[in-house]
């Protein structure tokens, strides 16, 4: 069965985005962006919420910015014709390789996970995640943890009324201090 997969850049403190919206503190080094880029060829389907979809809509015709490196280069190569489902109320369209979910979150896991077809259901964006975790659809957790606090901004870990005991799977240090933490949720 495809696992359903969690991953951002996080802050020590816990959050994605910090208290003004700003998330130019994750920028990644070219160590980060590359281990990144190789994990993204695991993925067989990106569901993203609105806001995530809008802000990754660069990376649609970024293959023709003539000032982007080899390495960016790739990832836009793996991005671009990657599978999306964008989960939104307010947008009526979506371009390059996405569509609109035509159902709820629940939903649509599970017809992906009865589909033929390899490579991880990864999750993007902290309100869906929050919803695919407190239906416990989650199969991994994996934050990237940058050596700072931000002191507020939208958490990477929903608030939960359960627990959930996590296994350790991975991790690995980069010389940016990131920390990249993989765990699986314990069944």
């Amino acid at each position: 069965m495809r696992r359903v997969t969690y991953s951002m850049y996080v802050s020590l403190d816990g959050y994605i985005v910090g208290p003004e919206g700003d998330f130019d503190w994750m920028g990644p080094d070219e160590e980060v962006f590359r281990f990144v880029t190789e994990g993204m060829r695991e993925v067989g389907v990106h569901l993203l919420g609105r806001r995530l979809y809008e802000t990754m809509l660069y990376w649609e015709t970024a293959d023709q910015d003539p000032s982007l490196d080899d390495l960016r280069l790739e990832w836009a190569a793996i991005w671009k014709p990657l599978p999306k489902v964008v989960f939104s109320t307010t947008l009526s369209a979506v371009q390059g390789n996405a569509r609109l979910a035509s159902g709820g979150l629940a939903e649509e896991i599970e017809r992906l996970r009865a589909e033929p077809g390899e490579g991880d259901i990864a999750i993007g964006g902290a309100t869906l995640a929050a919803e695919a975790a407190a239906l416990g659809l989650i199969d991994e957790y994996r934050p990237r943890v940058c050596p700072l606090l931000v002191g507020g901004g939208i958490p990477f870990f929903p608030q939960r009324e359960r627990r959930v005991d996590l296994e350790l799977v991975e991790t690995r240090t980069f010389s940016s201090r990131v920390v990249y933490l993989r765990y699986r949720v314990a069944r």
